[in-house]
């Protein structure tokens, strides 16, 4: 085949080679069986603070109800966690320790407390002084909450995640009223970040190891608001990586659906 021709056709063979790549996989439709849909956004990855929104779906989109609520997530900001979504490089990565809080979309575990039960729709877990979640990469319970009398397993006695903060570390309440978000799920990916939830904070200024945290009052209507039946999500970005994975995630737009409470 003379050179000229064959110069010609390279072109239009890669471009026949990309028409023909399978197309990209419509991450919306993990979560396609919401019912409801927890937004928290932040003004950036180093962003320590935020807004936390609730939608429930309404047809093929979503309804906000009751206004947005301030929250803090952790000292270092976000960063790309493991849930239902791809996985993603374009920007920091979640690791262990690392004090950012994980960004993307995730499933909504269960709701934990100090007491013997809660106003939720979700599955509730009245931890005891015995409740640790084991935050040690190297564990066979990495990324669990483990009852340590009946659990027996090495490194166990290594983590920092007691879950009756009050007992242990001076009276904490901070997990007094709070639930699982499913970041990195039974510690799939070893050293990956663990323990993840959104719980109370300390103060409204007092950012956190890596959770998202908010005001009493506001997780009270959260807790009596989400209902496990109705598969509800919990998508956490960056205002930047929301607007560009809005339509693709099939996000409710923010600035027209605000409401008052």
């Amino acid at each position: 085949m003379p050179i000229r021709r064959t110069a010609l056709l390279l072109p239009l063979l890669a471009l026949a080679a990309c028409v023909h790549q399978p197309p990209v996989a419509d991450e919306a439709a993990r979560w396609a069986d919401a019912g409801q849909l927890v937004l928290v956004t932040t003004a950036g990855w180093d962003a320590t603070h935020g807004e936390l929104r609730r939608y429930q779906r309404d047809g093929d989109g979503w309804r906000q109800v009751g206004a947005a609520f301030p929250i803090v997530v952790g000292r270092s900001g976000t960063a790309w966690g493991i849930g239902l979504h791809a996985a993603r490089d374009d920007g920091p990565v979640k690791r262990e320790g690392d004090g950012r809080a994980p960004a993307g979309a995730f499933e909504i575990g269960t709701a934990f407390g100090y007491a013997g039960k809660a106003a939720t729709g979700l599955p509730y877990r009245a931890m005891t002084a015995n409740d640790w979640c084991i935050d040690v990469p190297a564990s066979n319970y990495y990324n669990r909450i483990v009852d340590r009398s009946l659990v027996k397993a090495p490194l166990l006695d290594q983590s920092s995640e007691p879950m009756r903060r009050d007992l242990h570390e001076n009276g904490d309440q901070r997990y007094r009223e709070g639930f699982v978000i499913e970041h990195n799920a039974g510690g799939a990916v070893a050293n990956g970040g663990s323990c993840i939830f959104a719980h109370l904070w300390n103060t409204p200024d007092t950012a956190t190891a890596g959770c998202t945290a908010m005001a009493p009052d506001s997780m009270q209507a959260l807790l009596a608001w989400l209902d496990r039946d109705r598969r509800p999500v919990f998508v956490q970005l960056p205002m930047a990586e929301y607007r560009a994975l809005r339509q693709a995630w099939r996000l409710p737009s923010i600035a027209t659906t605000e409401q008052a409470p």
